[in-house]
């Protein structure tokens, strides 16, 4: 199993800056793709950015030039900057890992993980 905890949410005004950060925990795993996520009320979970083991990146259309995703293999940490933001950037922001888990003799290949979610609040 893989614990995911994230921090850094808050509210800041818009074309201000913040900082996520997640952290994962547990015994015996290796995390492949990280990414965040954020859903709005009455909207959909969507993908904000992604970044591969080998830190590849993608983005989504909306937060391109604005956000930088990165992570800390050592740490087992993965951060999103997050710069000039827009009150429509207001959402709960989730950290999802894909992680290859060891348990009694065998692995298991792509479990997902999911955080628990830190709100980020921009008023315009």
């Amino acid at each position: 199993q893989v614990q995911l905890v994230e921090s850094g949410g808050g509210l800041v005004q818009a074309g201000g800056s913040l900082r996520l950060s997640c952290r994962a925990s547990g015994s015996a795993f290796s995390i492949n793709t990280m990414g965040w996520y954020r859903q709005a009320p009455g909207k959909q979970r969507e993908l904000v950015a992604g970044i591969t083991s080998g830190s590849g990146t993608n983005y989504a259309d909306s937060v391109k030039g604005r956000f930088t995703i990165s992570r800390d293999n050592a740490k087992n940490a993965l951060y999103l900057q997050m710069n000039s933001l827009k009150p429509e950037d207001t959402a709960v922001y989730y950290c999802n890992a894909d992680a290859d888990t060891y348990n009694r003799g065998s692995w298991y290949r792509n479990q997902i993980y999911w955080g628990q979610g830190t709100q980020v609040t921009v008023s315009s």
